[in-house]
């Protein structure tokens, strides 16, 4: 919270800024214009000396810097492409140069002039004409810099407390360019992942948000109420089931970039609306999906990061194919001692008990045996891996295995012990789905509010014949920060979700 001084010192701040606004008004300046017709930028400019040499251009952005000195001064604005110097004279700008006295530090302007190099060799431009286009009221939080006794840089005043970043996004954003590449990165990824996934046949579509039924995973939903209709509806947990709708009446190949909510939770890997890749694939299974997974990842790092190879949490990590491939219970035995498959659900429960595991009470065989997993293996998975083949209890959605009882035809693909997506051989059998949906059903009744619901819509399109199809959901804000190094999941969300202020 801001201390009083802090507040008084505010407060005057925008209170000069309100009487130089006052003053621009009087001078019959327009301090807050309708457009200004750019032509170059500051990063182009500059990696293009040679080409921009004594050339006219238009520039535009908010002043970062000033340094005045009588008839002349230089300032720094930054446009969306980095910061440039501007140089600016009272013998060229007359009158303007008296505007350019009542102009602050993170106000618009755009200026005309030539390019140049100074004295010291900084690539600026010589200002021959200044609009105003944006008077900043609310004074913008500047990092200064020092240098101490022994020769080190040291920052101060920035604007780093992280709620108040996530919370004023808009002021991050200018102060701290850094996250700014962080959002340029995701857009580059998700616009990759559209460009790959178009080439390989699929088709991006739309399926609804708001929801009579919420299924495809297992979590909480968000409910709402439709006022004409006088029903709840619930906002998506997932897109699966209408996807696979879409596989039923004859689309091959399907995918949606969405948001999907969940009233869950809110920690560094989770928040309450996220965004989700799925896709769905007719006459494929999961060891395709595998393989197609690979491929994805490997376009995905190739042509937005140049390469496979990361730094990631300070360590080595590469997308390379061919990725690891490890069964669930063989790595869970191996790690534990345990057969899980042929243990008793006891003894499963004295395991995590004994390694200081809270249970909630009534968990089956199946969520027993990866909370175990989750513990014992799931960190040590620091490179690409695929986790195959899941219990079936825990996986209501996907296709029994075709040899190995008790299990699902699943993986989980796992990063530095994060899951980054996860995959099935789709179940198509409407008699077994419905099966599963019973017994999920039943779990609900024992009060686990995230088990899945009976979707008998669902039910009725299987039975009209769903070719095999292989599945997939990816993270894509877990995916950004993976490949951005980000430690929170509010670092990737421009506004993310937060408590409202006091």
């Amino acid at each position: 919270m801001e201390n009083t001084n802090q507040i008084q010192d505010l407060n005057t701040l925008i209170q000069r800024r309100l009487e130089e606004l006052e003053q621009l008004y009087k001078l019959g300046i327009q301090p807050y214009s309708y457009s200004f017709d750019v032509d170059s930028y500051s990063l182009t400019i500059k990696e293009n000396y040679d080409k921009y040499e004594g050339k006219d251009v238009k520039i535009a952005g908010r002043i970062m810097a000033i340094r005045r000195m009588g008839k002349a001064s230089f300032a720094h604005i930054q446009d969306k492409e980095g910061r440039i110097q501007i140089y600016l004279k009272k013998d060229d700008l007359g009158e303007n140069y008296e505007v350019f006295k009542l102009l602050d530090i993170g106000d618009f302007i755009g200026i005309s002039g030539y390019v140049f190099k100074t004295k010291t060799g900084e690539i600026s431009v010589h200002t021959k004409n200044l609009t105003v286009l944006a008077k900043s009221i609310r004074p913008i939080p500047i990092a200064k810099e020092a240098i101490d006794e022994s020769g080190n840089k040291i920052i101060y005043d920035q604007f780093a407390d992280k709620e108040l970043r996530y919370r004023q996004r808009y002021v991050d954003l200018i102060v701290n360019p850094d996250v700014r590449k962080v959002f340029i990165t995701r857009s580059k990824i998700i616009s990759q992942i559209r460009k790959f996934l178009d080439s390989k046949g699929l088709i991006e579509v739309e399926t609804p948000i708001l929801q009579p039924l919420y299924g495809g995973a297992a979590a909480r939903p968000f409910i709402t109420h439709h006022n004409s209709l006088d029903i709840d509806l619930y906002l998506r947990i997932a897109d699966e089931l209408y996807l696979k709708r879409l596989i039923v009446g004859g689309f091959d190949a399907v995918y949606e970039i969405s948001k999907d909510f969940r009233n869950e939770g809110m920690d560094r890997t989770h928040n309450p609306e996220f965004t989700m890749l799925e896709l769905y694939v007719a006459y494929k299974d999961y060891y395709w999906m595998m393989d197609f997974v690979e491929e994805m990842f490997l376009n995905i790092c190739t042509d937005v990061f140049g390469t496979t190879q990361f730094v990631i949490e300070d360590k080595k990590i590469d997308f390379r194919s061919p990725w690891k491939r490890i069964f669930m219970v063989d790595e869970i035995q191996k790690a534990t001692g345990l057969n899980v498959m042929d243990a008793s659900q006891e003894v499963l429960k004295n395991y995590l008990k004994e390694n200081g595991i809270k249970l909630d009470g009534g968990e089956n065989k199946g969520k027993l045996i990866d909370e175990i997993f989750e513990f014992a293996v799931q960190p040590h998975l620091i490179q690409p891996t695929f986790v195959i083949d899941y219990p079936l209890e825990i996986s209501p959605l996907a296709k029994k295995h075709r040899s190995k009882a008790g299990l699902v035809e699943r993986f989980e693909a796992f990063v530095l012990g994060r899951e980054i997506c996860n995959a099935f051989s789709e179940l198509n059998d409407p008699i077994d789905q419905k099966n599963r949906f019973i017994e999920q059903s039943k779990l609900r009744e024992e009060g686990d509010e995230e088990a899945h619901q009976i979707d008998e819509d669902f039910i009725r399109a299987l039975e009209y014949g769903m070719p095999p199809t292989a599945g997939l959901g990816v993270g894509i804000d877990r995916l950004v920060m993976l490949l951005t190094n980000q430690p929170s999941i509010r670092d990737v969300i421009l506004f993310p979700q937060m408590k409202p202020e006091k």
